[in-house]
């Protein structure tokens, strides 16, 4: 059907990342570069009265304290409109609020003499306080405030009880379903504290250019937002900051916000007057960012035959020390709720607390993989309650096509126009061997089997046909070259799975130009237009639609110069183009006619005519955020002695509309898998009583799993849904944080159906699964 789209091929970057030839930010130098290096606080909750750094000052350093910096609060995250946005950050603070909150910096021209100009700076601290690490401790009664006040939008607000924020919704009567109900459960759900572990600790480097401007070049998913916010901190024009897209060697969300050594080295480079360059080691990036914690109460009532009545959801969010905009996760969270499944009867209640921990940012999924954890386990309950089959009761009660879907919250809403939920759990089903499943009181031994299942979903992007709280638009230039190539330009970050290969063969199917001849062009703020950010699995869908219209703007054009060579009375809309395998380019044609022209020859005439170049600009938000749906189906093996739990086989489905890039849809769900895995056995930060990271951050004590804990490739499958989306290029959605979201429920429910026993609370440690085997007398 195409010739492009759904075709394997060799990604652009492969070559120059294979070879290692390809630079990330911290591979970037510029001549008379200076180091920066970051003084962190050693205190978790402390206030500063002094900071003495004289003795760095006679090393002749460039030395920056708060004194040095506009003392301006701030969000790195500008994903949400000014509004809802919550300030509590300063570039630097003399109230350090976690350990490793920034104090001081200093810039020098060799590493190791910003390491001793930093380590010779005194700090006299005023106050030290006992730091709070639990959330509902924060919210009582004379706990001592983390933040007094903030701000939101522009308007200073107090912080009571050490509450960030709050977001709380009604729909229906839930008091009465619960009554009505024949069975109502109630479970309270507890995750871990992750941290990214991104490929790429996070770096900066900002050069100052004649005439007052900056050049930056930063580890971000969001070269715009990071121009807007230095723009905003320093009041520089935009015009006079430009920020270069660099490769992103991953980030998971971890760079959906501006990072906070970015105005810290912008700082330092004005002060200087020279280049700055900071980056993170591994156990300073783990300092930076982590996600967020999340504390469920939820209670469902269903009647006998399965109906959903009603559901109440209570969501406590411990932030860290500072916001990296918890507020929309708030929304997110009621919206993963809420799509899930038709409870008739909704009740939210949910706060975002302050604690003494790192700050948390978005991380794969936004919410998502813990809400869906949450209720799959609780759906799975049910149907055994109910005596109806897993599948059955999903199926009866899901959110599917013709239904409202709440893309990130209460203002992002639209409706299902395609569905592969059916589809999905019918293969899966068969493919796991679904029926021949037994309850887990059947099991023995020390070795026992379990099969789980989940689905869930995740947003194509944030858009919708009303524009709420959240922005999202972005945008792309095209232009046609004299030889008949391409270049295409993009403010969109590709993180490392190959979405702008996606565009370039959506590109290449509008125009009958093969990929190699799409240039991906070098980006920067001042050369493309406004992208929000890559998040929210939008890249494709919202990014690789921009880029079909400014392919179908050019193929017009290219159409109406084809007019004017033919010199005949032909009218443009009679043209078409196609790729043509013997030539190996797009050849424009009339049907039934000899009319045909190769591109190359439409662009050479056009030059040396001077009829000007072809070229599109687009600029677009998506009017909806279709569901990318995704089921998993998991075997598991529990070694009942150990408390090791094993993958058997993973049956892996994903419903994506159109398949653009096979290879990346099959690459997100082995990923995705892969990070669920983690988050449901091993990954979690942990903190000593003073508020320091247990292991002192050292990325030793930091288990991710590796090739070795996944199932071999011939029993990990991946099975797709014949569907297409309207509202998407060429029928195709997301699917990059849908491919690792419900498959912790998946896999929490296979540990169930092993050996009957249900967890509440991640990581499923080994300790934890051979103590509740104890507990009931499984094993010695």
């Amino acid at each position: 059907m195409y010739s492009f789209i759904g075709k394997r091929s060799i990604r652009k970057d492969a070559l120059p990342k294979t070879s290692g030839t390809i630079k990330f930010v911290n591979d970037l130098e510029a001549p008379g570069m200076l180091i920066g290096r970051i003084l962190r606080s050693p205190y978790a909750f402390a206030d500063i009265r002094r900071i003495d750094a004289s003795e760095a000052e006679r090393l002749g350093v460039v030395v920056l304290t708060p004194d040095d910096i506009p003392q301006k609060p701030f969000n790195p995250r500008l994903v949400s409109i000014h509004e809802v946005t919550y300030k509590d950050t300063y570039v630097l603070t003399k109230k350090p609020r976690y350990v490793g909150d920034a104090i001081a910096a200093v810039a020098a021209p060799s590493e190791e003499l910003a390491q001793r100009a930093i380590e010779s700076i005194r700090i006299e601290y005023e106050r030290i306080y006992e730091p709070i690490l639990d959330p509902f401790k924060a919210m009582e009664p004379g706990a001592p405030l983390i933040h007094e006040r903030i701000m939101k939008g522009s308007e200073w607000v107090n912080v009571e009880r050490n509450i960030a924020a709050t977001l709380n919704y009604v729909e229906g009567d839930v008091d009465k379903a619960f009554r009505e109900s024949d069975i109502v459960i109630e479970r309270r759900f507890k995750t871990g504290k992750r941290y990214h572990m991104q490929l790429e600790p996070k770096s900066v480097l900002c050069i100052p250019e004649p005439g007052g401007k900056l050049t930056i070049y930063a580890t971000t998913q969001t070269i715009h937002n990071t121009r807007i916010l230095v723009s905003q901190i320093f009041d520089i024009p935009l015009s006079k900051v430009n920020v270069v897209k660099v490769p992103i060697g991953g980030s998971f969300g971890s760079s959906i916000q501006v990072n906070y050594l970015v105005p810290i080295a912008v700082a330092l480079c004005l002060k200087s007057g020279k280049p700055v360059k900071i980056s993170y080691t591994r156990e300073e990036d783990i300092l930076d960012h982590s996600n967020f914690v999340f504390h469920f109460r939820m209670k469902i009532g269903a009647r006998r035959d399965g109906v959903l009545m009603g559901a109440e959801f209570e969501n406590i969010l411990d932030v860290g020390a500072h916001q990296v905009q918890p507020y929309p996760l708030l929304g997110t969270s009621l919206g993963w709720f809420v799509s899930m499944y038709k409870w008739r009867n909704i009740r939210y209640i949910s706060k975002a607390v302050y604690t003494n921990k790192v700050p948390a940012c978005a991380l794969r999924g936004y919410g998502a993989p813990e809400v869906q954890w949450a209720v799959e386990t609780m759906m799975d309950e049910l149907a055994e309650e109910l005596k109806i089959d897993p599948i059955e009761l999903r199926l009866k009660n899901y959110v599917g096509r013709g239904e409202i879907f709440w893309g990130q919250g209460p203002t992002v809403k639209s409706v299902i126009k395609s569905d592969g939920v059916p589809e999905l759990l019918e293969k899966g089903r068969k493919l796991i061997g679904w029926e021949k499943r037994s309850h887990p009181s059947r099991k023995k031994g020390r070795y026992r089997r379990g099969i789980g299942l989940a689905r869930g979903f995740h947003t194509s992007g944030a858009g919708g046909p009303i524009s709420g709280e959240v922005i999202d638009y972005t945008g792309c230039i095209l232009k046609l070259n004299e030889d008949g190539t391409l270049d295409y330009i993009t403010a969109l970050q590709d993180h490392g799975g190959g979405t702008l290969d996606a565009h370039v063969k959506i590109i290449s199917e509008v125009l009958g130009v093969p990929p190699e001849l799409v240039n991906l062009a070098t980006a920067s703020t001042e050369n493309t237009p406004y992208d929000v950010c890559t998040h929210a699995s939008r890249g494709t869908y919202a990014g690789g639609e921009a880029a079909r219209r400014a392919a179908e703007i050019v193929r017009s054009k290219i159409f109406e110069y084809a007019a004017r060579i033919v010199g005949r009375v032909v009218n443009p809309e009679a043209f078409k183009i196609k790729y043509d395998e013997e030539l190996k380019q797009a050849i424009v044609y009339v049907e039934g006619t000899d009319i045909k022209i190769p591109l190359s020859e439409i662009a050479r005439i056009a030059w040396q005519k001077n009829w000007g170049t072809i070229g599109a600009f687009v600029s677009y938000r998506a009017t909806s955020a279709p569901p990318s749906f995704t089921v998993y189906f998991v075997e598991v093996e529990v070694d009942t002695w150990t408390g090791k739990v094993r993958p058997i086989r993973v049956i892996a489905g994903a419903d994506v509309g159109t398949l653009v890039n096979p290879d990346m849809v099959e690459g997100q769900l082995h990923g995705g898998f892969v990070m669920a895995w983690g988050m449901t056995f091993t990954e979690n930060t942990v903190y000593e009583e003073n508020g320091e990271l247990a292991g002192r951050g050292l990325i030793t004590d930091y288990k991710i799993p590796t090739i070795t804990d996944m199932p071999t490739p011939e029993d990990f499958i991946v099975i797709t849904a014949d569907t297409y989306e309207p509202t998407g290029p060429f029928g195709a959605k997301g699917l990059g944080e849908a491919a690792m979201n419900p498959a912790v429920g998946a896999i929490a429910n296979a540990i169930y159906n092993a050996i009957g026993v249900r967890f509440y609370e991640l990581p499923i440690t080994p300790d934890k699964i051979v103590k509740a085997l104890r507990e009931r007398g499984e094993i010695p």
